[in-house]
C-alpha cells in the first residue's frame, strides 16, 4: 500500500533548499555513516575502478564522485537537484578531475545507455518517491555484464538511532507497507527490501551480494560521548548495500 502523494518534482524542490554548510559539512568523504560504514563497504564491492566507466546515480554535492575520480575511474555523475549540482560543479572546477556533471532526472534517459562499467546509486532511491523508472534508468546505463551498487536505509531498521534511544531497543510496526517518513531537509520513502530486490530481478539483473554493515566497536565508543545510542550501529545494520550485475 502506497500512504504518500508527493511528486519526484515537489522532492527535487525540497532537495535545492539543502543548506551550503551541509554540503560543505560533507566533505571529503561524507558524514560519519559513510566514512564508517557505507564507503567501505562500497569500495570493497566495487573492486578496481581504474580506467572503469562510472556513472554516479544521483551524486547530490558530489562527494563520493570525487572519490571514484581520486581512485582512477571516468566519472559521469547525474543529479537533478541544482543547488546539489552547483556545488559539485564548484568542486570540478577547483579540483579538475575530468568528472562530467549531468542535470537531469534518473527516471530520464540519460546519455550513454548501456556504456557504463558501473553504476553507483548510493542512498538514492529511498529518496525519490516514484522510483522505479529511476532504477530502470540505472540499469539501462550499464553494458552487458556490468555492474550496480546500490545503498540503502536499511528498511528494517531505518529509524535505528532515535528508536535506541528512546527504548535501548529497536522496534518495528509497518514493514510491509510503502510510507513517506518525514526528515529534516527532505522526506524518505520506507519500502521493503523485496520490493527493490524483486524489482533488480525483473530487469535482468543477478544478485552477488547483500551487504549490512555494522559499526566497529572502536569506532562506536569513540563517538559515544557525541552520539548517544551509537553502540545501536554495532548490533543493527542501518544500511543496505545490494551489488547486482546485468545479465
Amino acid at each position: 500500500m502506497t500512504t504518500h502523494h508527493r511528486t519526484n518534482r515537489a522532492a527535487i524542490d525540497q532537495w535545492n533548499t539543502y543548506p551550503r554548510a551541509a554540503m560543505e559539512a560533507m566533505e571529503p568523504e561524507g558524514d560519519f555513516a559513510k566514512r564508517h560504514l557505507l564507503n567501505p563497504v562500497l569500495f570493497r564491492l566495487l573492486g578496481d575502478v581504474r580506467g572503469r566507466r562510472v556513472l554516479d546515480a544521483g551524486c547530490g554535492q558530489g562527494y563520493f564522485s570525487r572519490l571514484l575520480a581520486d581512485r582512477g575511474a571516468h566519472v559521469t555523475a547525474v543529479e537533478p537537484a541544482r543547488a546539489l549540482l552547483d556545488f559539485a560543479r564548484e568542486k570540478e572546477a577547483e579540483r579538475r578531475q575530468g568528472i562530467r556533471y549531468v542535470h537531469a532526472e534518473l527516471g530520464q534517459p540519460l546519455d550513454g545507455e548501456g556504456e557504463f562499467d558501473v553504476v553507483v546509486c548510493s542512498m538514492v532511491l529511498g529518496t525519490v518517491p516514484d522510483w522505479k523508472p529511476a532504477l530502470r534508468s540505472c540499469v539501462r546505463a550499464l553494458r552487458p555484464g556490468g555492474l550496480l551498487v546500490i545503498s540503502l536505509n536499511h528498511p528494517a531498521f531505518e529509524q535505528l538511532l532515535s528508536t535506541w534511544r528512546t527504548h535501548g531497543a529497536y522496534r518495528i510496526h509497518r514493514y510491509l507497507e510503502e510510507y513517506e517518513i518525514p526528515q529534516t531537509h527532505a522526506p524518505d520513502y520506507h519500502r521493503p527490501l523485496s520490493a527493490y530486490l524483486n524489482e533488480l530481478a525483473g530487469l535482468g539483473c543477478r544478485l552477488r551480494e547483500l551487504a549490512e554493515p555494522g559499526l566497529s566497536v572502536a569506532a562506536a565508543r569513540d563517538a559515544e560521548p557525541t552520539t548517544p545510542g551509537i553502540e545501536s550501529y554495532t548490533q543493527l545494520p542501518n544500511f543496505a548495500v545490494i551489488a547486482a550485475s546485468l545479465e
